[in-house]
């Protein structure tokens, strides 16, 4: 089991940027496909970005690409989502998941799941 825990969340401008991260517990950190989503008000949760255990590529929704980057320090247990140039439409709970599985977009794949981080874009 894992247990995660996600901070860096908070109100920023337009044209801003934060980085989101998520600390897990347990074990074997480096065998998690690890995920990012977010779920804004009155819509279902959707995903936004994962980097499998196995490496590779990460991959990206396609409103977010070249914008965010997920990125993982196995050593640290943790996982990041650096956010630039946010929009008012990014405005979400966000939320980091963990799968041993190397299915990334659905989040019925995930069993573990943290809290979620506000993140608030606006002027």
């Amino acid at each position: 089991q894992v247990q995660l825990a996600e901070s860096g969340g908070g109100l920023v401008q337009p044209g801003g940027s934060l980085r989101l991260s998520c600390a897990a517990s347990g074990r074997a950190f480096s065998e998690y496909t690890m995920g990012w989503f977010r779920q804004a008000p009155g819509k279902e949760r959707e995903f936004v970005a994962a980097s499998r255990w196995t490496g590779g590529t990460p991959d990206y929704a396609a409103s977010v690409k070249g914008r965010f980057a997920i990125s993982r320090d196995n050593a640290k247990n943790t996982v990041y989502l650096q956010m630039n140039s946010l929009k008012p439409e990014d405005t979400a709970v966000y939320y980091c998941a963990a799968s041993r599985g190397l299915v990334i977009r659905f989040e019925n794949t995930y069993p573990y799941w943290g809290q979620g981080t506000q993140v608030t874009v606006s002027s």
